[in-house]
C-alpha cells in the first residue's frame, strides 16, 4: 500500500525544466540525497528532495483508518534566472528557441506602432531581459500596468535580437502584472539619480544598477571569505552581540539596558531609572546585573576557541557609539576577525596578504560584469588596481621606517608626521599609492601607546608586535597583532591602562592554562566592499547604514 502511493506521488512530481545541451547548467543539474544539502561554488540546478521514496514507511494506523496518507511535498528547485541565460560566453545564444518564464520587475517599457519593449531585471545579474510584446500577446490589455518598477511574469521564445545591445531577447507570448507600481509616486525613474538621495530611499536602491551590483560583489565577498578561511582548515565561532567587555578600551560602546521602559507613555522617566546611593545608575538591577554593551569586536571570544580548536574565525555585526558623520565610518558594520594559535606576527601577515588576493581574485573572475560596471561608471582602472592586489608582491616595513619615508617625502601633510602618532589616511595613502606605486604595503611595530592591550610588547619595551595593510585608495584595509600571550605583561598593560582586571578574568584565564603564542587580525567587511567596488562613500556599501541621527529602515 505505502509503495503505491509513493509511486504515484512521484509520478506526480513536477519534471525537470530542459535546458540547452550547451548551456552550462546542462552539466551540473543532479538531485542531492534526502538527507544532504551540498553547497555549489558554481551555477547549477539544485534538487531539494523531500516527495517520499518507494521504501518510504507506512503512514501511522490513525492516518490509514481516515484515508489520510498526506501528500508529498514538492521539489525545491534554483529557479532559472537572467543570469543563467545570459551570463555565458555566448550571451544566451545557446537558448535561442527555446522557452522560457521571466520573473522580474520592469526597469523600463517603451511602445511604438506595432511592438513594445519592456525590460525586466530580476537582480540575478546587471543585465535585463528585454522583451518584446505585439497586441496578439496573451495578457496585452494590462500594458498601462506594465510602468517602472511593477512586477511581472514573462513567458515566450528566446531569439536573437535585432538590436545591438544584446545577443538574444524574449518574444513573449504571454504577460501576467504580479505587482503594479504607481508611475507617478514611484522614486526611482530611468534618469540617474544621486546617491545621497537613494540613501532616503534605502529599501528601493537595490533595484538600481549601481546598488544591484554592490549588493552583488558584497555577496561574492563574503562567500570568498567563508570559502577562504574553510579550505584552510578554520573553524567559523559565532561571538557574541552583546558583551561586558570593551575590545578597544576606547569606551565608544552602545549600552544594552532594560531600565528603560517603553511601557510608560513617552518611555521612562528620569526619576524611574534605579540609582544607587551616590547617584549612578544601579546596574545590579539591569536584565544583566552589571552594564553590557553591543560589542565592538569578536576578537577576544575568538581567542578562547582558538585556544582549543586552532584556527578560527569570526564574521559578524559589531557596533561603534562613534559620533562622526564622516564617509569613512558607521555605526554598525560587519568584521572579519580570523584567530590563529601557535603563531606570530609574521604568520598573520601571511594569513592577511593570501586572505586579501584570494577574495580580490575571486570578485574578479566571479563578477565580471558587475566590475566592469564599477570601472565603467564608478572609478575608472578599478580593474587594474585590484589586479595589482593580486599579482603584486606586498612589501612590509617597520613604523618607524615608515615615519622617516614620510618625513623625506617633503610633502606638506594636513596631519603632523611624527614618531608616536599614528598614522592618518592621507600618510597611508601617500606611502602605498606613491612611494610603492600602487603596491600594498604592510606597516608593522607601531609604538605601544596607540595600540590596544591586548598586542604583544616587542623586545625594545617601545613598541608591539602589530600591523596594517595598507592598499591603495582606502589606506588601512586590515588591521592586526599577535596577541600578548604571557600573563604578567598583559596584566601590566591592563593596569597601565586603566582597564579592570576583573571584567578580563576569563581572557587572562587563557594565559594561565596552557597559553600559547597567537596571532590575528580584523577587516571591516564595508570598507573591503568599498575597496572592492569603487564606492566613496561607506553608507553606501551597507544595505541600511546606520549612522549618527539615521536608523531608517
Amino acid at each position: 500500500m505505502a509503495a503505491a502511493v509513493a509511486a504515484r506521488l512521484l509520478r506526480q512530481a513536477p519534471r525537470r525544466l530542459q535546458v540547452p545541451k550547451t548551456s552550462p547548467l546542462a552539466a551540473l543539474s543532479f538531485p542531492l540525497p534526502r538527507t544532504a544539502l551540498l553547497a555549489a561554488a558554481s551555477v547549477r540546478r539544485q534538487r531539494f528532495c523531500a516527495a517520499a521514496q518507494a521504501s518510504a514507511p507506512a503512514p501511522s494506523a490513525a492516518a490509514a483508518a481516515t484515508g489520510t496518507a498526506g501528500k508529498a511535498v514538492g521539489e525545491f528547485r534554483k529557479r532559472l534566472r537572467v543570469a543563467d541565460v545570459k551570463g555565458g560566453e555566448d550571451e544566451g545564444a545557446a537558448w535561442v528557441g527555446k522557452e522560457l518564464a521571466v520573473r522580474g520587475w520592469v526597469r523600463t517599457c517603451r511602445a511604438q506602432r506595432t511592438v513594445t519593449f519592456v525590460e525586466v531585471n530580476d537582480g540575478s545579474c546587471l543585465s535585463n531581459m528585454q522583451c518584446v510584446l505585439t497586441p496578439d500577446t496573451e495578457g496585452y490589455d494590462q500594458i498601462d500596468s506594465v510602468t517602472t518598477g511593477a512586477s511581472i511574469l514573462v513567458e515566450g521564445v528566446v531569439a536573437s535580437s535585432q538590436g545591438g545591445k544584446q545577443k538574444v531577447e524574449l518574444k513573449v507570448s504571454k504577460i501576467t502584472v504580479i505587482g503594479k507600481s504607481d508611475p507617478t509616486s514611484f522614486p526611482i525613474q530611468k534618469k540617474r539619480a544621486s546617491r545621497e538621495f537613494l540613501r532616503t530611499v534605502a529599501h528601493l536602491r537595490p533595484r538600481t544598477n549601481t546598488f544591484g551590483a554592490v549588493a552583488r560583489v558584497r555577496n561574492a565577498l563574503a562567500y570568498a571569505t567563508h570559502k577562504f578561511f574553510q579550505d584552510n582548515g578554520f573553524v567559523w565561532v559565532s561571538s557574541p552581540i552583546i558583551t561586558a567587555s570593551d575590545c578597544e578600551g576606547a569606551g565608544e560602546q552602545f549600552y544594552v539596558t532594560t531600565l528603560l521602559s517603553n511601557s510608560a507613555e513617552g518611555g521612562s522617566l528620569l526619576k524611574d531609572i534605579p540609582a544607587t546611593k551616590d547617584g549612578r545608575v544601579d546596574w545590579s538591577q539591569d536584565f544583566f546585573c552589571k552594564p553590557a554593551f553591543l560589542t565592538v569586536s569578536g576578537q577576544l571570544n575568538g581567542e578562547t576557541y582558538a585556544s582549543a580548536l586552532s584556527d578560527i574565525y569570526t564574521f559578524g555585526p559589531t557596533f561603534r557609539a562613534e559620533n562622526s558623520n564622516t564617509s569613512r565610518h558607521l555605526a554598525e558594520f560587519w568584521m572579519i576577525e580570523p584567530e590563529l594559535a601557535f603563531a606570530d606576527l609574521n604568520d598573520d601577515m601571511a594569513c592577511a596578504t593570501a586572505y586579501l588576493q584570494y577574495v580580490v581574485k575571486y570578485i574578479l573572475e566571479n563578477c565580471k560584469e558587475d566590475m566592469d560596471f564599477f570601472n565603467t561608471w564608478v572609478e575608472k582602472g578599478i580593474i587594474d588596481r585590484l589586479h595589482d592586489v593580486v599579482e603584486k608582491n606586498f612589501v612590509h616595513l617597520s613604523y618607524t621606517d615608515a615615519v622617516e619615508l614620510l618625513l623625506g617625502s617633503k610633502k606638506t601633510f594636513e596631519f603632523p608626521v611624527k614618531w608616536g602618532l599614528d598614522l592618518q589616511s592621507e600618510h597611508e595613502r601617500y606611502i602605498t599609492e606613491v612611494a610603492f606605486g600602487g603596491r600594498p604595503v604592510i606597516i608593522r611595530d607601531y609604538p605601544k601607546e596607540i595600540k590596544a592591550f591586548y598586542m604583544r610588547q616587542n623586545d625594545d619595551g617601545k613598541t608591539v608586535a602589530a600591523m596594517d595593510l595598507l592598499v591603495p585608495r582606502v589606506g588601512e584595509l586590515i588591521g592586526g597583532s599577535q596577541r600578548e600571550e604571557r600573563l604578567d605583561h598583559l596584566e601590566a598593560r591592563l593596569d597601565e591602562q586603566n582597564l579592570s582586571k576583573e571584567s578580563y578574568w576569563w581572557y587572562l584565564d587563557l594565559r594561565r592554562y596552557g597559553s600559547v603564542p597567537h596571532a590575528g587580525f580584523g577587516l571591516g567587511f564595508e570598507r573591503l566592499v568599498q575597496f572592492a567596488t569603487g564606492i566613496d562613500n561607506i553608507r553606501d556599501a551597507i544595505p541600511f547604514p546606520r549612522v549618527p541621527g539615521s536608523a531608517e529602515f
